[in-house]
């Protein structure tokens, strides 16, 4: 079934949604970033401090898909939003395992961190709702980047968890390792992410305005789009 055609009052709205989620995102990982990188510091965290680094790439990210719409015809844009976005994650990629395997050959000590432990439950809280919403509404737009972008935020969300895990296990039972892993996990998804974004790959990018329901569930999962 062909997907129809959105208005043109239709598809100004949903760019101005994505503008506006774009804005809140980099404030929230601004924010994010500031105390994970200072508290990862202190605390000698390569788990935190990827974390906060996976903050400032959420931000470059987000900064990219607002540049694209802030353009008149944001789909010329797309394929390099999409380049920024990737580059981004090997960027992280590269520093977060390097700092993970220092810390887990032993040649610095993570320490517990109460305030790691506390932006990374609020990150669990806040990320999903973002991503959710860009994603939806970069799916009904077609915006391959504007779904890149939300897979991004959605990325953090894990990060979240693995993150708190991390700090956690090692607060209460002294297991640095945990650490470690942590950050690795976080590398390991930042390559696989920056790769399909390189490629321009981005589930569901195609307008959903046809699909409903279960047509559009399975759609999801079986289909990656790519749009360059």
């Amino acid at each position: 079934m062909t997907a129809p055609v959105l208005t043109a009052e239709r598809t100004s709205v949903l760019r101005r949604r994505i503008r506006i989620v774009v804005a809140i995102t980099i404030t929230w990982n601004v924010i994010e970033a500031v105390v994970a990188l200072i508290a990862g510091g202190i605390a000698s965290s390569a788990a935190l401090i990827g974390f906060g680094l996976d903050s400032i790439v959420e931000v470059l990210s987000a900064a990219a898909v607002a540049w694209q719409f802030a353009a008149p015809n944001p789909e010329h844009r797309e394929k390099t939003a999409l380049r920024v976005i990737a580059v981004s994650f090997f960027g992280l990629a590269a520093y977060v395992t390097v700092d993970a395997l220092l810390s887990l050959f032993g040649m610095r000590e993570p320490e517990h961190s109460t305030i790691g432990i506390v932006i990374a439950a609020l990150s669990l809280l806040v990320m999903p709702f973002l991503s959710w919403f860009e994603r939806r509404t970069g799916r009904e737009l077609g915006s391959a980047s504007a779904v890149a972008d939300s897979k991004q935020t959605l990325i953090c969300t894990y990060l979240s968890a693995a993150l708190l895990v991390g700090l956690v296990l090692n607060s209460l039972f002294g297991w640095a390792w945990a650490d470690s892993i942590a950050a690795l996990v976080i590398a390991g998804f930042a390559v696989r992410e920056g790769i399909e974004a390189w490629r321009g790959e981005a589930c569901c990018a195609t307008p959903v305005a046809a699909l409903t329901g279960e047509r559009e569930s399975a759609h999801c999962a079986d289909e990656c789009c790519a749009t360059h």
